[in-house]
């Protein structure tokens, strides 16, 4: 698997996978543009499996969405997205609710509750 920027033309799976997860993200296409969107892609297929869209914030980036196929989850992608992404910004922090809450534990985010079902994390610098 290789994560890499995403190009314009994969807009429209980029957004196929936010989508198929449930997230709806604001301005993704400025995202894109600014190379803020980042893929992770099949070796041997060449198809798109995640994806992660970052805006820019003062010492790093927020996390503003990851998505990874369903039948892909549980395989180490989602955590290549955000490992990759603390590599290039330094600095991630993300809000989310209880349902991915270990996931960002696992990858060693501290974590804050916000209210009863949000909770705000951060890692890096």
């Amino acid at each position: 698997m290789i994560v890499r920027a995403a190009r314009p033309d994969e807009r429209l799976e980029v957004l196929r996978l936010l989508d198929a997860a449930l997230l709806e993200v604001e301005g993704v296409d400025a995202r894109l543009e600014a190379g803020d969107v980042l893929v992770a892609v099949d070796d041997s297929s060449g198809r798109l499996v995640g994806t992660i869209v970052l805006e820019p914030e003062p010492g790093g980036a927020h996390v503003s969405a990851v998505a990874v196929r369903r039948r892909r989850r549980d395989r180490g992608i989602g955590t290549a997205l955000i490992e990759r992404a603390l590599e290039r910004e330094g600095r991630l922090t993300a809000r989310f609710d209880e349902r991915v809450r270990p996931f960002y534990e696992s990858l060693e985010f501290s974590i804050e509750r916000i209210d009863e079902r949000r909770y705000q994390g951060k890692r890096g610098g």
